[in-house]
């Protein structure tokens, strides 16, 4: 498992790498979003279940509450996390209907499978994916799914996403997809950064992220 570096984690760092440097571009023109994409809206309820979905699953997975505060302590930014992999998504939807590629069901079973075995089967896989990138066990095949769909534009593109002249042919056409998106992020999530495609924190620091009940503010 450790071999293999996932497509989304890569890109989630190079996005954690860029400088915190914009103001916040949330036009405050649309309630109870907490992202506008292509017009479409990712709802601040959208988000929340998302991130309940993950906190669930965590303590799920969890022997008793001192071990669910370790893994909550571990995920504490789950939040705009959460919000940035569901833009990323959509920019990445972009990308691959501009390049003319898809992803089949079969593709997604076939990888799948393949990690299954490396991580010693199903159960193994979803541990893996719950504790190293957030990902509740309901949204593994939709995850991966994505890691498809990167690897696919990547190819489409000619670029090798072990390389940086590849990484930068990639992360071209992201932000040529997230141009053609006019992304708006609600300010408290932060902003997105057409040329690096990815969330950053904004500079506001009268707004508190807002987290579903129960669940610890994100640092």
């Amino acid at each position: 498992m450790h071999r293999r570096r996932r497509t989304a984690s890569v890109l989630s760092a190079a996005i954690v790498a860029a400088a915190p440097l914009l103001t916040a571009c949330g036009s405050g023109a649309h309630p109870g979003a907490a992202a506008v994409v292509g017009g479409q809206r990712i709802t601040v309820a959208q988000l929340e279940g998302r991130v309940n979905e993950v906190r669930s699953a965590q303590r799920a997975a969890t022997k008793d509450e001192a071990q669910y505060e370790q893994a909550i302590a571990k995920s504490g930014s789950l939040t705009r996390d959460t919000l940035h992999g569901m833009v990323l998504d959509r920019v990445l939807d972009r990308a691959a209907k501009d390049a003319g590629v898809g992803v089949t069901r079969k593709d997604v079973q076939q990888l799948r499978g393949s990690l299954e075995q490396q991580a010693g089967g199903a159960h193994g896989l979803e541990t893996v994916w719950l504790q190293q990138y957030g990902i509740a066990p309901a949204r593994l095949d939709e995850n991966l799914r994505t890691e498809i769909e990167a690897q696919k534009v990547a190819a489409s593109l000619g670029a090798d996403m072990n390389t940086a002249d590849g990484k930068a042919t990639f992360w071209k056409a992201m932000s040529e997809a997230s141009k053609e998106l006019h992304i708006d992020l609600n300010p408290r999530y932060g902003a997105w950064d057409v040329q690096k495609s990815g969330r950053v924190d904004a500079k506001t620091p009268w707004l508190r992220e807002v987290t579903p009940a129960g669940t610890p503010q994100s640092a």
